[in-house]
């Protein structure tokens, strides 16, 4: 069985019918630069299908496996338990109906449980509204900024320095192409957050202010000084989330004047996946709903009066409308949104917060227990499930060296700022109900043995 269909004589064909001498010719325009410039090593140009499987699977092997190892990474994607019932109830025929719902009455599946899905993230995130869902965090957090524009009609957005540098760097790369101006900052290792900072800044010209909660190093803030100097200006406040199960036990950002609050919810019910998938979360307030950008689901009633389910609101719908899209997004994450929703339908409101209270449990457990090694110390005062420590040497070459271990230790700070020398000692340690207390002893232990 031949794994790549096209031989040579129909490549030969393909390039004549496009006027193209060869296949390098269709990549003229990449510059050299950015061209790999060999072939990749230990892939063959031609296998049968069974030996590429059986190529991918050694090189699959030589990863380490997260659930097999004491796992501490977080930033932005977190490991948590997902109960087997999640990944066989999105296998039902019921959602296995077509992907982007056009048809609703092929699709009343996938809408019902879109529009249960924005309940809830409405409801978690302390907003009138939500969407049904954005590609990822990183994502939806740009689409925010942009809403915030087309709302205040202002071009200014504040930064906090607690904003996962990720997020910045999309946000960032989005603004050379729409002229936004963005004022951004590195975080500093200090228990504050940059409220005052942000006080500082907001003026007549802000259009929002973006803040993290909890952010970067797991600091929580009251945002409701924030939101009162922003909407005093004129501006919008726009709170991030990337760990929802935190809103299992601190207050909603929309509880403390977020206009529009976005994140990730790749931790309920969509597990690691050495990357992704990943699913946008994305809630206003009411009055700004016709601003909101992606879809949203509704609910009506069809011809013979019975409850059904369509797409309400689809203002990306660009192939309609293109020069009023109110953004690019041309789908939304509807398997993982899936798997969100019946996971939180599964934990309902108290299995939430118990889940959330676990979390919070074993991660000041790891606190105390990792500031009793010799040069470590809490940057924190708060926190949730992650906190950040201060080493007394560089952190990058110690997990690395935990890694070669078996110890996925946490997130280096130098990996995230590698241009900035002051958090090059920084740690970042996520905990959830996942970790066991073998977990924290063998980190404790380890980070003990690297810091002699």
């Amino acid at each position: 069985m031949r794994y790549l269909p096209l031989a040579e004589v129909d490549r030969q064909a393909m390039l004549r019918a496009i006027g193209a001498k060869s296949i390098d010719d269709l990549f003229v325009d990449v510059p050299e630069a950015a061209r790999l410039g060999r072939k990749i090593e230990g892939l063959a140009d031609h296998a049968s299908e069974m030996s590429v499987e059986r190529q991918l699977g050694s090189l699959a092997r030589q990863n380490m496996v997260a659930g097999d190892v004491p796992f501490f990474l977080g930033c932005g994607a977190y490991r948590h338990h997902i109960p087997a019932s999640v990944d066989h109830l999105i296998q039902r025929g019921e959602f296995l109906t077509s992907y982007t719902p056009y048809q609703p009455e092929i699709a009343q599946g996938t809408l019902q449980v879109l529009f249960e899905f924005q309940t809830q993230v409405a409801r978690l995130y302390g907003c009138d509204v939500a969407n049904a869902s954005m590609y990822d965090g990183s994502t939806a957090c740009w689409e925010a900024i942009v809403m915030a524009r087309r709302i205040t009609k202002r071009t200014k957005a504040i930064l906090s320095d607690g904003l996962h540098p990720h997020y910045v760097s999309v946000a960032e790369t989005m603004a050379r192409f729409t002229g936004d101006t963005l004022e951004v900052a590195s975080p500093r290792l200090v228990a504050e957050t940059d409220t005052d900072r942000l006080l500082a800044q907001i003026d007549g010209e802000t259009s929002c202010v973006v803040v993290q909660y909890p952010d970067i190093l797991g600091r929580i803030s009251d945002l409701s000084a924030i939101a009162d100097k922003a909407h005093a200006d004129g501006a919008l406040l726009i709170a991030v989330v990337t760990e929802p199960v935190a809103l299992g036990a601190i207050r909603s950002p929309g509880e403390m004047g977020a206009d529009i609050v976005v994140g990730e919810g790749q931790s309920i019910g969509v597990g690691l996946n050495f990357g992704g998938p990943y699913v946008g979360l994305f809630a206003c307030k009411e009055k700004f709903v016709r601003q909101m950008p992606g879809r949203l689901c509704g609910e009506t009633v069809d011809a013979e009066g019975k409850r059904g389910f369509v797409l309400t609101l689809s203002t990306r719908e660009q192939h309609i409308r293109r020069e009023k899209a109110t953004s690019n997004i041309c789908t939304n994450s509807g398997l993982c949104a899936l798997a969100f929703s019946i996971h939180m339908t599964l934990l309902g409101e108290k299995g939430l917060r118990q889940l959330a209270e676990l979390n919070h449990a074993k991660a000041v457990a790891a606190a105390d227990r990792l500031v009793q090694v010799p040069g470590v110390e809490l940057v924190n005062e708060s926190f949730f499930n992650e906190f950040t420590l201060r080493l007394s040497t560089e952190a990058r070459p110690i997990v690395r060296s935990l890694a070669d271990r078996g110890l996925l230790g946490g997130v280096s700070l130098g990996r995230l700022y590698p241009s900035v020398d002051a958090l090059q000692n920084g740690l970042v340690v996520a905990v959830t109900e996942t970790v066991t207390h073998e977990d924290i002893e063998a980190l404790a232990a380890a980070l003990q043995e690297e810091l002699a």
